[in-house]
C-alpha cells in the first residue's frame, strides 16, 4: 500500500489539480492511502472532503512582506507547522510527498525533506509560486504546466485536468449543451468567462456590446461570475447569462471562440480542447496570466488584449472580424489542438512514481 499525501489549496487553480491527481491515484491503486494537506480558509476546506477525500489543515502562514511583529513571529510558527506535517508523515507512513503550491506547500517541502520522504511538485502557472521555486530545490521530480517555466529540473507535462474535461467530446455533447443552456443550434457561440468571481471590465464590455456581437449572427453565453450578475439583466435573443456555471464541461462543447481570463486552468483546457480563444490577463499580481497565454498566442491558438485595451473600441476593430472570418477561426482551433495536452494528469502521475519508486 503506497500513502500519498497531497499538499496545496487556496485557491481553484490549486485545488482542481491536486483533485484531478488524486482521482487518478484512486482510480488506478486501489489499495493507495490518499491523505490531502490544505487550510481551513482555502476552497480544500469544502472541495475535498466533497470529493471523499481525507484533509488534515494547517495554520495558514503567508510569509511576511514586510518588517513587522507577525514577520518576528513566523520562524517559530513555520517551525511549528513543519514539525506538525513531519509527524503526520512519521505517523501515518507518508510514501510521496505531492505539492501543487499554496500556503501549505512551503511548509509541507521542508516537512517532507527533514522526514527524508521523496518529493514530486506540480507548477500550474509560467510564473512560479514562491512555495514551489523552494520546493525545486529540493527535488530533482518537478512538472510543469507550460514550457519555458522558469524552475529547476522543470518536465513539461501539461495540466492535470479534470476527468470530465480530459475525456470531453464536444462534438457529442453540443446537443446536450446547446439544450442546457437554451442555446440555438444553427448558430455559433462565444462563450465569454472571467473566472467564477467574474471580471468586471469582461463583463461591461461585452454588456455595452452584446447588440453587435449578437446582430453577427453568434450567440454569447456569458458567465459573468458571482460578484458581478448584473450581466444578466441585458437578456435578449441570442444572448445568455449566468451567474455561475456547474457544467463548464457543457459550456466548453457549446463553445466556438471563447474570451476568458488567462489563469492557467482555463489556458489549458481551451488549448486542450481546440477551442480558439481572446485572452484578457489580469492587470493585477504578478504578470503570470499574460506568461501563461503566451505559448497559445505565439503558436497562433489565441490572441491576447490587455485588460484596460479591452473595450468597445477594441471589439469592434479585432473581435468581430475574428469572428466573421471563419478560415482564421479554423486555423486556430488546428493550431489549439496540436498544443494542447489532454494527457497531464497522467504524465503527471509518472513524476509522482519516479519520485516514490512505485512501479
Amino acid at each position: 500500500m503506497t500513502t500519498y499525501l497531497l499538499c496545496g489549496g487556496g485557491t481553484a487553480g490549486h485545488v482542481n489539480p491536486l483533485l484531478a491527481i488524486a482521482d487518478r491515484l484512486r482510480r488506478d491503486e486501489a489499495d493507495a492511502r490518499i491523505i490531502v494537506l490544505g487550510t481551513a480558509e482555502g476552497l480544500e476546506s469544502r472541495l475535498v472532503p466533497e470529493r471523499g477525500y481525507e484533509l488534515v489543515t494547517v495554520e495558514k502562514l503567508p510569509f511576511p512582506r514586510r518588517p513587522n511583529r507577525a514577520a518576528l513571529a513566523f520562524p517559530a510558527r513555520l517551525r511549528g507547522v513543519i514539525h506538525g506535517i513531519a509527524t503526520l508523515i512519521a505517523e501515518r507512513d507518508v510514501d510521496v510527498v505531492v505539492g501543487v503550491g499554496g500556503y501549505v506547500a512551503a511548509p509541507a517541502y521542508l516537512a517532507a525533506r527533514r522526514a527524508r520522504v521523496p518529493i514530486a511538485l506540480h507548477e500550474a502557472n509560467a510564473r512560479p509560486g514562491m512555495a514551489n521555486r523552494l520546493g525545486s530545490l529540493l527535488t530533482r521530480h518537478v512538472a510543469v504546466a507550460f514550457d519555458g517555466t522558469p524552475l529547476r529540473h522543470a518536465r513539461t507535462v501539461g495540466m492535470p485536468l479534470r476527468a470530465e474535461i480530459e475525456s470531453l467530446d464536444r462534438e457529442a455533447l453540443r446537443p446536450e449543451a446547446i439544450e442546457r443552456f437554451g442555446l440555438d443550434p444553427e448558430r455559433r457561440t462565444l462563450l465569454v468567462t472571467g473566472g467564477s468571481l467574474g471580471a468586471q471590465r469582461i463583463n461591461e464590455t461585452i454588456r455595452n456590446t452584446v447588440k453587435e456581437l449578437v446582430g453577427t449572427g453568434w450567440q454569447v453565453l456569458h458567465i459573468t461570475g458571482e460578484r458581478d450578475s448584473s450581466a444578466t439583466a441585458a437578456a435578449m435573443p441570442g444572448y445568455r447569462a449566468l451567474d455561475y456555471c456547474s457544467r463548464m464541461d457543457l459550456a466548453f462543447a457549446a463553445a466556438d471562440l471563447a474570451v476568458s481570463r488567462a489563469g492557467a486552468a482555463t489556458v489549458s483546457e481551451l488549448t486542450a480542447l481546440g477551442i480558439p480563444a481572446v485572452y484578457i490577463p489580469l492587470a493585477i499580481g504578478n504578470g503570470e496570466q499574460r506568461l501563461n497565454a503566451r505559448n497559445a498566442v505565439e503558436a497562433g491558438a489565441a490572441m491576447l488584449v490587455e485588460n484596460a485595451a479591452f473595450t468597445g473600441e477594441w471589439l469592434h476593430a479585432q473581435l468581430l472580424p475574428l469572428m466573421a472570418d471563419d478560415a482564421t477561426l479554423a486555423a486556430m482551433a488546428a493550431v489549439a489542438r496540436r498544443i494542447g495536452v489532454r494527457d497531464g494528469t497522467a504524465r503527471m502521475i509518472e513524476v509522482v512514481h519516479e519520485a516514490g519508486g512505485i512501479r
